[in-house]
């Protein structure tokens, strides 16, 4: 697997020159904004949704390499 080994980060805050779009439910967007307010509100962090799903990205992605069949996302695509 790509970068098996280092610690994985997220872009952060920059010009990105690729892009892919996501489409989400309503739900998923509003929960997407909850957090993002709870973020700003609770912990004092003003970022933008995007750099929400950068860092979830990252943080799945790592859990994967480090923990690959028991990682949480073959756990919940696999439904369990």
């Amino acid at each position: 697997m790509r970068g098996r080994g280092r610690a994985r980060r997220p872009s952060g805050r920059e010009r990105h020159d690729e892009k892919i779009t996501v489409y989400v439910s309503a739900e998923e967007l509003m929960d997407l904004e909850h957090a993002r307010l709870v973020l700003r509100g609770e912990h004092g962090l003003a970022v933008d949704r995007g750099r929400v799903v950068r860092e979830a990205v990252a943080v799945v992605l790592a859990d994967l390499e480090q923990r690959g069949e028991a990682s949480i996302l073959v756990r919940r695509l696999r439904g369990r």
